[in-house]
């Protein structure tokens, strides 16, 4: 079998879409897939071609047996809608050129959304190659832009709803992140075959029992410093203000420090807030690699994972979840929905707070703080949960099973 996988973000980047869909193929790969990908320049998150790749129109490299061709893609730092749209159409117009004149014939067109637009030259190549599409879908877009307040554009919005619609219609199977995007789309589309393909985690590479660290060392925090982690994307989705203000509400805790982790569009207005109100309890670090986030999370006490509270979020899972509980690490998650029936009520993971309430936030970092038992207790039921529900490599054999049956 041969399986194209096309998505504008993939390793050497950092975050949720690369890992997830580096993890899946090469261990379809070990099952005797033959993988192409085809993706952007690396770029993401701080929208700069990497160094290797300045310049270049066309790239082919090898990365552990796939198959990596990379094409141009226009980078700003702008966070306007021009400068964005610019990004992803240029994109599919590179892709698409790269798609017809070096690559072959393939059984199935994996397409990543968003960017939706990228579906644009996955139906064109899924027409000349002859494949059948797979559109896997990680946001409800354009729905979660229009309720974000990143796109407000009507014609706009009416626009990429019809793409939406196109791309659904003309794809053979559609697989969604979580339960709550696939069942929206099943409601809206009954008649296409629909797939739930999770994200996970590698239980093998996040092992504390083989992590030796001096973070918090060099980092100049002590080891009776209870530390809270926030690790990611810093952008419009996360809601992160609620961080600085549990932090701000805490602040006489001398012992309890947050850590803010990552790269993003609201990095900058963040750490004005905190410079505000000076939460000198709290600690922004810049994004790392992921070989290096095993060290990170060993050495923290808690991982905080927050969304704006929306509708919308009901149906999300934030990746950041994995890594921490096969850490053994419990989770203070401010999700409603989808992820608190999961990780909350069914795996008792952690605990619930109410999305964008600081004052509830500060509540549970409290009881977690006074109570070390219950934070191994959560620690364990985390490890087995995921152990259970959510490795790479059951993910990877359902996913492969699921698409041999539907050749």
């Amino acid at each position: 079998m041969k399986l194209l996988i096309l998505t504008q973000y993939f390793p050497p980047e950092i975050g949720a879409p690369q890992n997830r869909l580096y993890e899946l193929a090469v261990r379809l790969k070990q099952k005797g897939v033959n993988i192409s990908v085809l993706t952007a320049m690396p770029n993401y998150p701080q929208m700069e071609i990497h160094a290797a790749y300045k310049g270049k129109f066309y790239h082919y490299e090898e990365m552990n047996g796939l198959h990596i061709h990379r094409s141009w893609i226009y980078v700003s730092k702008s966070k306007g809608i021009f400068k964005r749209l610019l990004n992803y159409f240029s994109f599919v117009k590179s892709s698409a050129w790269v798609g017809l004149f070096k690559l072959g014939k393939f059984d199935f067109i994996l397409c990543e959304s968003p960017p939706l637009f990228l579906g644009m030259t996955a139906y064109f190549l899924k027409k000349i190659k002859g494949a059948k599409l797979i559109f896997n879908v990680s946001d409800l877009w354009p729905e979660s832009a229009e309720k974000l307040g990143l796109v407000q554009n009507k014609f706009f919005l009416n626009i990429a709803a019809r793409l939406e619609e196109f791309m659904y219609r003309k794809s053979e199977l559609i697989s969604g992140q979580t339960q709550g995007i696939v069942k929206s789309i099943s409601e809206r589309f009954p008649d296409k075959k629909t797939y739930w393909l999770p994200n996970g985690v590698d239980l093998a590479y996040y092992n504390t029992n083989t992590v030796i660290t001096d973070w918090r060392n060099k980092n100049n925090f002590s080891t009776e410093d209870f530390i809270l982690l926030y690790a990611g994307i810093i952008g419009h989705a996360q809601g992160l203000e609620v961080i600085i203000k549990a932090a701000k509400e805490l602040e006489k805790y001398s012992r309890i420090k947050f850590v803010l982790l990552g790269s993003g569009p609201e990095k900058e207005k963040l750490q004005a807030l905190k410079q505000s109100l000076n939460t000198g309890n709290l600690f922004f670090f810049d994004a790392v690699t992921k070989k290096e986030m095993p060290k990170i999370i060993a050495t923290i006490d808690v991982a905080v994972i927050p969304l704006k509270k929306l509708d919308l979020f009901k149906g999300a899972i934030p990746s950041k979840i994995f890594e921490n509980l096969a850490m053994k690490k419990p989770i203070l998650l401010g999700v409603e929905g989808e992820a608190k029936e999961l990780f909350i009520d069914e795996g008792k993971c952690g605990l619930a707070f109410i999305p964008e309430n600081e004052k509830d936030l500060a509540v549970k970092i409290i009881e977690l703080y006074n109570n070390k038992n219950e934070l191994i207790t959560f620690g364990e039921n985390g490890y087995r949960y995921v152990e259970q529900k959510f490795t790479r490599d059951k993910i990877a054999t359902e996913f492969w099973n699921f698409i041999n049956e539907n050749k």
